[in-house]
């Protein structure tokens, strides 16, 4: 192998074990442009390290297919992942037709309910008692929260009969740690 072929494997590598990386760590619009890098450098010129054509072009791509999903991007996704229906590795052609069933399935309707919203923590501000625990807080407002009620429970309206269990439980746990103590002897 040539210094020039070398040099664009390592590069071809550096390249795609850097959008797993960042595939992996979330960041998707980075991800796709080391998977595109790495597959250029692997163009279909069969002189080349890895062209697309070979096994390790066709994961690289795969990947690209999944990189462009979770970064929004479903038609390119969808465009690149049916050409691989028909890449030459029979792996590859495989994980493309699994992914293409995914693809293109119907988006499901969640209801609002079912979601969480989660609230930004940006704007709250320190209070006595988180410096007091040490809490530091970098808010850039001085907005704060409003407070949640407290909402109190009666206790005699909670079910204790359940609770009768645990006894049972309890004491027939300790009449066979003292049965095994007893026959250890």
């Amino acid at each position: 192998m040539s210094n020039e072929a070398q040099e664009l494997q390592e590069k071809f590598h550096e390249a795609y074990q850097a959008g797993q990386a960042a595939f992996e760590g979330g960041e998707y619009r980075l991800a796709v442009e080391y998977l595109q890098k790495a597959i250029a450098l692997g163009m279909a010129e069969p002189d080349k390290p890895f062209p697309r054509s070979s096994r390790l072009g066709g994961e690289a791509q795969v990947w690209l297919v999944t990189a462009y999903e979770a970064g929004g991007d479903r038609p390119a996704a969808l465009n690149l992942c049916q050409q691989l229906t028909k890449h030459p590795h029979s792996e590859v052609r495989k994980q493309a037709k699994h992914l293409l069933y995914i693809l293109e399935a119907p988006q499901l309707v969640r209801p609002q309910a079912w979601m969480s919203e989660i609230p930004d923590l940006a704007n709250i501000v320190d209070s006595p008692s988180e410096k007091s625990w040490g809490i530091k807080s970098s808010s850039k407002s001085s907005a704060s929260l409003p407070a949640a009620p407290v909402k109190l429970v009666d206790l005699s309206q909670v079910n204790t009969k359940d609770n009768q269990f645990i006894w049972v439980a309890l004491m027939g746990a300790i009449a066979l740690l003292a049965g095994l103590g007893w026959f250890a002897r």
